[in-house]
């Protein structure tokens, strides 16, 4: 379809009420009815990719009614108002699957390398074609195509090689091996001596002397046109590779396990062998950490070169604790790498030219930790490339919030090029490198809206307007956009868009059921709480009255999980059964509340790191003053307000219960961490140090240390395979119960669950577990009902 028309089509669409009420079904709102979880409310579009042509967009997704264990298919559909998704055949799959893989393209985008299913394909991204570079019972993997298309270099079995894509030569460029590296032989002393002398007296010494320097000189001829060998530690892989526009060198990553770590082994009880079968787990917090290392390898020739990324590093071979590569130089002369110390406390970003020498563009200093997770161009939390001229861009929390930053190469001339206390939470360079794609909370905390910058920074061009969350993918030829967008009572759903400010939106699929749709599915009040510190908390609020039930004198705070995470907003929640949970609880008569406390993603690095050495202290504080709200706004006895949550929202649980028992009533503590020394390092680190070295930090934020303090109702919850949060923390927090004589707690144990649960009768067990315990303790005719009913 031409331009115009496809514009014309745009114009011409009626919006469709996608959640029309239906007047002859009723909807069952029950709880075995909403944990069925995306058999009933959908599962989003992923994955999103247009075609070459910008004919069709493709993504993973399931229809309305996909049973649960169901795998994401792959589809595609019309970039048309209207269009019907349609289901990839089994062939059509083979060619569509590289065009759903990440991959690396040349300058002008024509070409994309990429690995699918272990093989190497190159993507004509004009012609919308694939062609199979590699067909291997080995693995080939990180592939990474020269600027100019015709060199494809990836990884195979631990080494680097190089593919001509005109001639399907293949070229070992590493030579890798386990150290240490070999030395030629020396002779001193009683041992020279002998040598010398044996030499002197002998001619047959002398002839085997002479024709073993021939032999090594032909060796030494042979080895000079084949790779440098690469000596490793023991045990060390690569990791990324990044290499020059050019192909002149190559920057390499590698990673090593720590030798005398021990990982946690999770039994599996409910088996098919009928055995007890063990899964190997992580390690715990502050045991021995993997190293890794970046080198500058040379590909015409030279000495390997590893980087001393971390300043301050005296380490005769220098590690940083986490490092990433965020790309080289269109010119090819330098690359970009991104390094984290171990203490977390420090990020560099490094200019690295073509003789391995660095130049330290930008440093960030935390006083708690920077904000974490390397690799990528997402280095350690940091989105960073190249511009063209010499410049660099990357974001930092420098100034208390995400935001974008230039700088030339050499770390002069730093622009800060948006500012302001919202966040940037995404940004892309546009195709025509003149400006970004920025992802923004700039106009609401509570939304992720898609704007247009110059890479010179100025006035922002706003291009999606409904609130919410946008996650977007460009056309070919860049006007368009694919949008999945979601709102609160709405799941992210596929919307093709002009790529132009305030465009109308087609909605091209339709994920939850019809029954589903058939609910008039709140938009829960977003509320501020006066903590007691005098800040404003921001919380959701599911009312009675939005369920046109009347109070029973009792509410709930819902505490979402993984601590750095938003759940508060306009968008669609991460939590989708407990948004419908929620909704239960209010037609039931209980007022819910769902806060993002300190320690939330999406308001600034004060509020992230608010709980530095204190998990439970600040953030816990924010639950408290929730449930003074409650008292205040809605005349609620705190004996009648629970609490309940999973991962750090059953920690939470916990911690309210044990330490602040007046302020509550009974909580229901899912998937929870009992005691932050047995959980990972990556995180745990950051956020409380090492049990071994900040004894107070670990000890007075694991539950299991306040457990005399339970006075009120418990129920705990607890997947027995469970490889993030071990179920071995439930066990030792239940004997310490038992031991101290405590008789109000309940543990209910899922075989087969790990820490997301995903069978839908486990989820019907565990919430109706979850609302007996407040009927029958807070709940109108539970044990702790006043005559009082509550204000709405």
């Amino acid at each position: 379809m031409t331009l115009p028309s496809r514009i014309a089509a745009l114009a011409s669409i009626v919006a469709l009420p996608v959640f029309a009420q239906s007047a002859s079904r009723q909807f069952d709102l029950s709880i075995v009815n909403i944990m069925r979880g995306p058999e009933l409310y959908g599962r989003e579009p992923q994955r999103v990719r247009w075609s070459a042509d910008g004919r069709h967009i493709y993504f993973y997704w399931n229809p309305p009614g996909t049973k649960w264990s169901e795998p994401l298919w792959p589809y595609r559909v019309r970039a048309i108002a209207n269009a019907a998704p349609e289901r990839l055949t089994e062939a059509q799959i083979d060619s569509a699957g590289p065009l759903f893989a990440d991959g690396s393209y040349s300058r002008d985008r024509r070409f994309k390398a990429a690995a699918h299913e272990g093989d190497l394909y190159l993507v004509d991204m004009r012609a919308g074609t694939s062609r199979r570079l590699t067909q291997t019972v080995e693995s080939e993997t990180t592939p990474t195509i020269t600027a100019d298309g015709s060199t494809v270099f990836f990884t195979r079995d631990n080494n680097v090689y190089a593919l001509n894509v005109g001639t399907a030569l293949i070229r070992q460029i590493t030579d890798v091996r386990t150290g240490p590296e070999p030395r030629d032989s020396t002779f001193a002393g009683h041992r020279g001596a002998l040598r010398t002398d044996q030499t002197r007296l002998f001619d047959a010494v002398r002839e085997r002397a002479r024709l073993d320097s021939l032999a090594r000189a032909d060796r030494r001829a042979h080895e000079a046109i084949q790779p440098r060998p690469l000596y490793l530690n023991q045990g060390e892989r690569l990791g990324q590779l990044g290499i020059s526009p050019a192909g002149a060198a190559l920057l390499i990553t590698t990673n090593t396990p720590a030798p005398g770590a021990r990982g946690v082994e999770v039994p599996a009880y409910v088996t098919q062998s009928g055995y007890t079968e063990q899964i190997r787990g992580r390690t715990k917090v502050g045991d021995d950490q993997g190293s890794g290392r970046v080198a500058l390898v040379p590909l015409a020739g030279g000495e390997v070169k590893w980087l001393r990324l971390i300043p301050t590093d005296t380490a005769r071979v220098p590690e940083p604790a986490q490092a990433g590569l965020a790309g080289w130089s269109p010119s090819g002369d330098a690359a970009l790498v991104v390094a984290t110390t171990r203490d977390f406390k420090t990020r560099y970003i490094h200019r690295v030219d073509a003789t391995g020498a660095l130049r330290t563009i930008d440093t960030l200093r935390d006083s708690a930790w920077v904000l974490g997770g390397c690799g990528g161009a997402n280095a350690c939390g940091t989105r960073a490339g190249w511009l063209d001229g010499d410049r660099v861009y990357f974001t930092s929390e420098a100034d208390g919030y995400a935001h974008v930053y230039s700088a030339k190469s050499d770390g002069s001339e730093r622009r800060q090029l948006t500012s302001g206390k919202w966040e940037v939470l995404d940004v892309q360079l546009a195709t025509d490198r003149a400006s970004f794609y920025i992802s923004t909370s700039e106009s609401s905390p509570f939304d992720a809206q898609l704007y247009r910058m110059s890479i010179n920074g100025g006035a922002r061009e706003r291009l999606t307007t409904k609130p919410g969350s946008h996650a977007t993918a460009r056309s070919p030829d860049g006007q368009w956009l694919a949008d999945v967008y979601g709102f609160a009572n709405k799941p992210p759903e596929l919307y093709l868009v002009r790529n132009a400010p305030g465009a109308d939106m087609a909605q091209l699929t339709t994920s939850p059921t019809a029954d589903w749709m058939s609910f008039k599915w709140t938009v829960p009040e977003i509320v501020w709480i006066t903590a007691s510190d005098g800040l404003k908390v921001p919380a959701r609020l599911y009312r009675p009255h939005d369920m046109t039930a009347p109070p029973n004198g009792a509410a709930v705070i819902f505490v979402h999980g993984a601590g750095y995470l938003h759940n508060v907003g306009n968008f669609w929640s991460p939590y989708p059964r407990e948004y419908m949970f929620n909704h239960f609880l209010a037609s039931k008569g209980y007022v819910v509340l769902d806060i993002d406390y300190r320690g939330s993603a999406g308001y600034g690095r004060d509020w992230r790191t608010a709980i530095y050495r204190w998990m439970g202290g600040r953030d816990l504080q924010d639950q408290v003053d929730g449930s003074r709200y409650l008292q205040k706004e809605f005349g609620i006895n705190p004996e009648r307000i629970g609490m309940y949550g999973g991962s750090y929202g059953g920690f939470m649980t916990l911690m309210a219960l044990f330490t602040e028992p007046r302020q509550f009533g009974a909580g229901a503590a899912l998937r929870s961490v009992t005691d932050w020394a047995h959980y990972n390092h990556g995180y745990t680190a950051q956020i409380l140090n090492t049990p071994q070295l900040d004894t107070l930090s670990f000890r007075r934020s694991s539950p299991i240390n306040f457990a005399e303090g339970l006075e009120d109702p418990l129920l705990m919850a607890h997947g027995m395979v469970d490889v993030n949060v071990h179920f071995q923390d439930i066990v030792r927090l239940t004997q310490r119960f038992i031991e101290l004589g405590k008789q109000n707690w309940e543990l209910a144990v899922y075989p087969v669950e790990g820490h997301g649960f995903v069978r839908p009768d486990s989820w019907t067990d565990e919430y109706t577990r979850i609302f007996q315990l407040y009927e029958r303790t807070i709940g109108a005719r539970g044990s702790k009902a006043t005559p009082t009913s509550g204000r709405q």
